[in-house]
């Protein structure tokens, strides 16, 4: 099946001209220069001026370190602006519609809503993979987008190769993968895919490896083209300068995310080894993220016990899929040892 991206972007984007900013009509060149164009205060604290609107030194980086062109790249203030951005350029209110496969992220249905999209849910099967038949019949010709979290939250488990292949080449919309964990899993990125599937979509995130949650940096890959219809409606300085230095700095510290990386991973085993001691847990899904799932038997019994002892985790009882489970995100070695004692104690 050809994908033609034409034919599933909004007829008002297409038609519109962004707006274009003072930094996007004149690009420095670092030069010594007078800016008196964009209205800004004069006087220098190391933001009196607006940010680069298309984050161009961020980009260079991340494209050496990804392999890939700066032109496929854009950046947002975290994955969920990514997100909606997708559903603002591609799906119209009120007519079309996104597949999303439960148990997943939730903010699926937040932009769903938010947009005034029908979501339909295809739940995923008993072993957490897509039921790629029954997606496919309930495709429509207005479904203009798929979602699918691999590794997946909450379940940790990664989507297979050859069910998203499957989708990917019949599904004649685009079909977004949510990478927010790959950098913990030993499966490469569908990065490398980008040049065979034009309907690709790959979504990551700065919060999670590489420790900015508090600074909102979320990263979108696809096709030259995708990202042009992006550019054209996201908000003209939507990443501030203390974020696009912030996260300057710590992605060229290679040594250090992989060395934290290294650790989360070895704390994940030492609690996945001490959850299977516990009688009161039934199973452990396997995990290629930095969150272990967990089956109890009364998930909303222990989550309030732990909450008693001071630690905060996540009761996902109410997920499909999910019933009595708790998520535990693997902490320090000195926060393991804290929940490992609290959960042999209850």
């Amino acid at each position: 099946m050809e994908f033609d991206l034409n034919l599933i972007i909004r007829e008002n984007v297409k038609a519109m001209s962004p707006y274009s900013s003072a930094r996007d009509e004149y690009v420095s060149d670092g030069s010594k220069m007078v800016f008196l164009d964009a209205n800004e205060n004069p006087y220098e604290n190391g933001v009196n001026r607006y940010p680069d609107p298309q984050q161009r030194s961020l980009k260079e980086v991340i494209a050496t370190q990804k392999g890939i062109e700066a032109s496929k790249i854009l950046l947002g203030n975290g994955s969920d602006e990514v997100l909606d951005l997708l559903f603002r350029a591609f799906c119209q209110p009120k007519e079309d519609n996104i597949i999303s496969l439960p148990p997943t992220y939730g903010m699926y249905t937040v932009l769903s809503n938010l947009n005034e999209i029908e979501e339909r849910k295809v739940e995923l099967l008993p072993n957490f993979q897509p039921n790629v038949e029954k997606i496919l019949d309930s495709v429509s010709p207005n479904t203009k987008m798929l979602f699918i979290c691999s590794p997946n939250n909450p379940t940790g488990n990664i989507i297979s190769f050859d069910s998203i292949t499957k989708l990917l080449t019949s599904f004649n919309g685009l079909v977004i993968i949510d990478e927010a964990y790959i950098d913990f899993s030993e499966q490469e990125s569908w990065i490398s895919q980008l040049q065979k599937f034009p309907n690709l979509v790959i979504t990551q995130t700065l919060s999670k490896a590489y420790g900015l949650a508090g600074i909102r940096l979320g990263l979108c890959f696809a096709s030259a083209e995708i990202i042009a219809v992006l550019n054209k409606i996201k908000p003209p300085y939507n990443v501030n300068e203390l974020s696009q230095q912030k996260a300057l700095t710590r992605i060229l510290d290679v040594d250090a995310i992989q060395k934290e990386i290294k650790l989360v991973l070895e704390q994940r085993e030492v609690l996945e080894n001490s959850l299977k001691a516990l009688s009161y847990v039934s199973k452990i899904y396997a995990s290629e993220a930095n969150f272990i799932l967990a089956k109890v038997d009364n998930a909303t019994q222990r989550y309030n016990q732990l909450l008693a002892k001071g630690i905060v985790i996540r009761n996902r009882t109410t997920q499909a899929l999910c019933k009595n489970t708790l998520r535990f995100t693997v902490g320090t070695l000195e926060e393991n040892k804290i929940l490992i004692e609290a959960l042999r104690d209850i």
